[in-house]
């Protein structure tokens, strides 16, 4: 397929969800090309282009990862070793969890630590140290090696155990020995150091259905390591070749040594019913589709959402991102699946939902929550549907603009005993979880993009 062809479906897309700005890179046999359509701001108008700035959120733990497994191979670190063993002041509102969780846990979200906690500790560099100090308000979701739920404590967490073990800020260590060998030159965490560049910031649909700049522009420093890099399609792509590769730069050095960058990419712990994958490796979410095996890891970050997809065995990666709430989640969806096919062949589709069932939906009504969401699954003549919403309390704390409530978005039940669930319409749409149960069957939680909302 030409430019062309992706330039012309990345340019329909952007029409169709009303994306102001989205930029592609694309690897496929052994070559890169770029798409690129609308503006970085509706205020101030710049072109998008494949050198244009964006927060990609989540995408930043693979850089985390990446670092801490460096750390390993050094024997510096083990995986297996207590996060106690380098951050000895770790306390938790439980004592045997805060002794036991280890690195590798925290690396596969297996630490029972919930989401994160929402809290700022300031732009200096004691602000992962003061995170680490208000982990003991963090609830806990279960005991360390249960199961698995996306943390993004757990990997703010990682960034001390970065700091301690090297005596240096975080963003130093990954600039340093990362994203400078790699000639990641535009990559990076600081405002004033990405300032001087072209940027794309977030919008936000309104009620009206108007667009809106969103004013926040990243999170606080000490969610760095968990969600706070910002970086263009052209170096995603320099990350993606590196992933892809043997752990060396152009040049023959060694970042990472091979078998190590392969574990990274090993399934550790199996997810249920989950659009994010169908297992975790460290970091990475791994997902087989029509036939053959992907590594990806999404990340969104205050009106921008990017993703990054590798296909190993054919050498094949894309780094897509766009800059509108709520819908560039669907937007990038529809050009990574786009991609799949016409450059691979790959066919990537939604599970059908059964008939709506009435008796058995009606026991998964109710209200579950995590620190900072609040989800309600609701039922009427038609079917279910779920009400994400930010809490009351959480808004009236924030200093910035949070994401508006979405309209509840209608969901069925998959075939299957294992209460597993798709949303069926609304930017969520394809968005795959599960309810669970405990031993005598009732129902206790509800997981959405790898977290457990637990039922109120």
């Amino acid at each position: 397929m030409s430019e062309i062809a992706l330039q012309e479906f990345v340019a329909a897309t952007a029409e169709k969800f009303g994306i102001p700005g989205i930029c592609v890179g694309i690897r496929v046999d052994g070559r890169e090309i770029f798409a690129a359509h609308g503006v970085t701001s509706i205020e101030n108008p710049l072109p998008v282009d494949k050198d244009t700035l964006f927060t990609v959120g989540s995408v930043s733990k693979t850089f985390t990862v990446t670092a801490i497994m460096q750390l390993v191979a050094e024997g510096k670190v083990e995986l297996d070793a207590p996060v106690r063993t380098y951050v000895p002041e770790l306390t938790l509102i439980d004592e045997t969890s805060a002794a036991t969780i280890t690195v590798g846990q925290l690396l596969n979200h297996t630490s029972g630590l919930e989401w994160n906690v929402i809290n700022d500790t300031g732009e200096g560099d004691d602000a992962l140290a003061r995170f680490v100090a208000e982990l003991a308000e963090i609830p806990l979701i279960a005991a360390p090696g249960v199961r698995a739920s996306y943390s993004q404590a757990g990997y703010n967490l990682l960034g001390r155990v970065i700091e301690k073990v090297t005596g240096q800020p975080f963003e130093d260590v990954v600039r340093t020995r990362v994203l400078a060998p790699l000639g990641l030159t535009a990559t990076g965490y600081l405002r004033n150091e990405l300032m001087t560049r072209r940027f794309s910031v977030g919008h936000e649909r309104g009620e009206d259905g108007e667009l809106s700049v969103i004013r926040a522009w990243n999170g606080t420093r000490a969610n760095n390591p968990g969600g706070g890099i910002s970086s263009t399609v052209t170096e995603q792509l320099r990350w993606a070749r590196f992933q892809l590769g043997d752990g060396t730069t152009e040049d023959g050095e060694t970042v990472l040594p091979a078998a190590w960058l392969d574990l990274m990419k090993q399934p550790t712990v199996q997810l249920k019913s989950s659009t994010l994958g169908d297992a975790l490796g460290l970091c990475w979410f791994l997902r087989d589709v029509d036939g053959v095996r992907t590594v990806g890891h999404g990340g969104s970050a205050f009106g921008q959402f990017a993703e990054l997809l590798l296909v190993p065995e054919r050498d094949f990666a894309i780094s897509v991102m766009s800059n509108a709430s709520p819908d560039g989640i669907p937007a990038n969806v529809a050009i990574v699946r786009w991609a799949l096919e016409h450059y691979l062949g790959v066919i990537d589709s939604d599970p059908e939902p059964i008939a709506h069932d009435p008796d058995r939906a009606r026991e998964l009504v109710g209200t579950y929550d995590i620190d900072a969401m609040t989800m309600t699954v609701l039922m009427d003549d038609t079917g279910l549907s779920l009400e994400c919403k930010i809490k009351p309390e959480i808004r009236a704390a924030s200093d910035t603009d949070l994401p508006q409530d979405h309209p509840p978005f209608p969901f069925g039940l998959l075939p299957g005993d294992d209460d597993e669930y798709i949303i069926t319409e609304g930017s969520f749409k394809g968005q795959r979880g599960y309810f669970s149960r405990n031993t005598s069957g009732k129902i206790t939680g509800l997981d959405l993009a790898g977290r457990l909302f637990t039922r109120v």
